[in-house]
């Protein structure tokens, strides 16, 4: 008995710590993973995880996990009916199991998509100011079984975490909206004046029809950043699933190519195809893969010169599997490579060439991150600037045939 009180109070010891760690952050992904971190730690668990709760959507998807394949749980959505932590939501209860897969509520698709067994669990949800946030579990006790105790640890790490939760995406929805805000003045004052000159009577017809083109190119430029914004929202909460398939880089590579070629046969640039037909076969999301390729090909045609050329790299090693976009364009300046995939970010030398919504660099960036990938940038003013994206290869990655 005098064990177990020791036991206990080292316990809540161990949440006051934890409870100033997460005070400490207002980044949401390093505070989630802080928390499942502490609630394994805390209830010497295998592992943990946060599922969170949209309320609109009436949907619960995973955000983050220990000791599994995240990017494969990411934005994995798990139903409301028939998975316990569903019922967690709908009941505002905890659950206690020792043999999840006797419990008609386990949802065993999270098994089968992510290779995690899972025997035991203990689940709460997270509530502040009544409105559930999401569900905190912790699976796989590692000596014997979830206790009372483990529990009251639980509930009472769960109740702060919910808080900081909440504060983390308030901060972050009031940073990105103020941002946005600010963005979207620009296009808005554009269509202020326009229509403020449309109703001048002594402006000419060529004028007016200047006009009209003017406010409808602004238009467009509204639509694509609030289309851009709501990907990277989507992106940066964590609710964008990626839908994991193999398939062939170089056929990717060149359906990218016929899409952005007659974007290239405009400003007379070369797009070339430089790279080994025989690849292993990638397995990422299809989509969103392509998304950033088109996104790395649009910005090089957009900002080369007249007559350049573009050149499409596809390699691999034992450990990763790369795509290089190199341009002959105007190149990046030394001191705006360190901001080029901050939202909104747009290289100030560059805005007289084209324009955009300083978002696509941005969203290919959190598309690459989601896979445990990454995105490079070499550039040189003069020369010319090459992006590549790397994809780690995993066991289940197989070569083509």
């Amino acid at each position: 008995m005098a064990e177990i009180k020791t036991q206990r109070l080292d316990g809540y010891r161990r949440l006051i710590d934890i409870a100033r760690d997460l005070a400490s952050t207002l980044d949401l992904d390093v505070l989630l993973y802080r928390i499942v971190t502490a609630a394994a730690e805390i209830t010497d668990a295998e592992a943990g995880s946060i599922l969170l709760y949209d309320g609109t959507a009436r949907q619960l998807y995973f955000q983050v996990a220990t000791n599994m394949d995240q990017p494969t749980m990411g934005g994995l959505i798990v139903p409301l009916e028939g998975s316990i932590a569903g019922w967690i939501v709908t009941n505002r209860r905890t659950v206690r199991t020792d043999e999840v897969h006797g419990d008609a509520r386990f949802f065993s698709e999270v098994e089968r998509t992510t290779g995690f067994q899972t025997r035991s669990l203990l689940g709460v949800p997270l509530i502040t100011k009544e409105k559930v946030v999401g569900v905190l579990e912790v699976l796989n006790k590692n000596n014997g079984k979830f206790t009372d105790g483990d529990e009251n640890l639980l509930l009472v790490l769960g109740a702060q975490a919910a808080v900081a939760i909440e504060n983390a995406r308030l901060f972050q929805q009031s940073d990105l909206i103020s941002e946005f805000v600010h963005e979207l003045r620009t296009p808005l004052a554009s269509l202020s004046t326009a229509t403020y000159l449309l109703l001048r009577p002594e402006i000419s017809k060529e004028q007016h029809e200047q006009i009209i083109y003017n406010i409808h190119n602004e238009t467009l430029r509204l639509n694509t950043l609030a289309s851009s914004f709501l990907d990277l929202a989507r992106l940066e909460s964590g609710r964008v699933q990626f839908h994991k398939s193999r398939f062939n880089i170089i056929d990717l590579i060149y359906e990218c190519k016929d899409v952005m070629q007659s974007k290239a046969d405009e400003g007379h640039i070369t797009l070339r195809v430089d790279s080994t037909e025989n690849l292993p076969l990638v397995e990422a999301d299809r989509d969103k893969i392509k998304q950033v390729v088109l996104n790395l090909l649009s910005n090089a045609i957009k900002y080369n010169r007249a007559r350049g050329s573009v050149i499409i790299n596809a390699e691999a090693s034992e450990t990763e599997i790369s795509v290089a976009v190199q341009d002959t364009g105007m190149g990046i300046p030394e001191d705006a490579l360190p901001h080029l995939f901050e939202k909104f970010y747009r290289v100030r030398e560059h805005e007289n060439k084209a324009g955009g919504t300083g978002l696509g660099l941005s969203i290919s960036k959190q598309i690459m991150q989601g896979h445990n990938g990454t995105l490079e940038v070499h550039s040189k003013e003069g020369v010319g600037t090459m992006f590549t994206l790397r994809l780690p290869r995993t066991s289940k990655t197989i070569p083509r045939k």
